[in-house]
């Protein structure tokens, strides 16, 4: 008995059009997103790193003692889910809250230790990872450039 293939193969008049996307701003930063994040994994899972996360410990290093609610408005993380992400944190010992000393209502953040070590890596991982995306884009110039741009969408 002859093996039928089961893959499709267009022929190459047949091919698929799609000017409909390629000129999406909405598609094309989805797709950029996507594959961002699993680039941004590959540099990061030594680390069992999120991208989340290492933002959340990237501002808490920089601003520590500050409220959880002023790092997750920063980050644009919503409250609820803000919560659960710090409490994965703090389950691996990475950082800890503490009674804010002018609001026993709110909590401080702080790294501990081990968040402090496992930044460090995390940022030599980000140094290869940014050196990846420094490449792809062509320069500092048009990263510079492609940050300009994206904080224009954003605002």
């Amino acid at each position: 008995m002859e093996k039928i293939s089961e893959t499709y193969e267009p022929a190459p008049d047949d091919a698929l059009d799609t000017s409909a996307v390629a000129q999406s701003v909405t598609h094309q930063l989805r797709r950029a997103h996507g594959q961002f994040t699993n680039r941004f994994l590959l540099h990061f899972s030594r680390l069992s790193l999120r991208p989340a996360e290492f933002s959340v410990l990237s501002l808490i290093a920089q601003n520590p003692g500050r409220k959880q609610s002023e790092i997750a408005a920063a980050l644009g993380i919503q409250r609820a889910n803000f919560v659960v992400l710090m409490n994965e944190l703090e389950s691996r010992c990475l950082t800890e809250r503490r009674s804010a000393p002018n609001d026993r209502r709110s909590h401080a953040i702080h790294l501990t230790p081990d968040g402090e070590s496992l930044l460090a890596d995390a940022r030599r991982a980000e140094a290869d990872f940014e050196a990846d995306c420094l490449e792809r884009l062509g320069g500092t110039r048009a990263r510079d450039q492609f940050l300009t741009l994206l904080r224009r969408l954003l605002g």
